[in-house]
């Protein structure tokens, strides 16, 4: 069984940072796209960034050059590092992760993280 287990979440103000982690666990991680979406009150689910197997990356265009994802497939962890935070960063972020590239939604999910960006 597949579990995502998400942390670091928090209360910031503007302009502080977060740094996310998603540890895995029942699966081969370093085969797994792995991820991070938002879901905002009252708003949809929304693509923050992922990473695939070979380290490429994308972004929402909201989160470029303020997010980082990184991965670490020794220690089965995904990381998302935010900088720059702003109140419309206010989200709960769950971490994701899919054997491929293309499926949407991805298969797996964690329970999410709190973030809440004070102004």
């Amino acid at each position: 069984q597949v579990r995502l287990v998400e942390s670091g979440g928090g209360l910031v103000q503007a302009g502080g940072s977060l740094r996310l982690s998603c540890a895995a666990s029942g699966t081969v991680f370093s085969r797994n796209v792995m991820g991070w979406y938002r879901q905002a009150l009252g708003k949809q689910r929304e693509l923050v960034a992922g990473i695939t197997r070979s380290g490429s990356r994308n972004y929402a265009d909201s989160v470029k050059g303020r997010f980082t994802i990184s991965r670490d497939n020794t220690e089965n962890t995904v990381y998302l590092q935010m900088n720059s935070l702003k109140p419309e960063d206010t989200a709960v972020y769950y971490c994701y992760a899919d054997p491929t590239t293309d499926r949407n939604p991805p298969l797996y999910w964690g329970q999410g993280t709190q973030v809440t960006v004070s102004s």
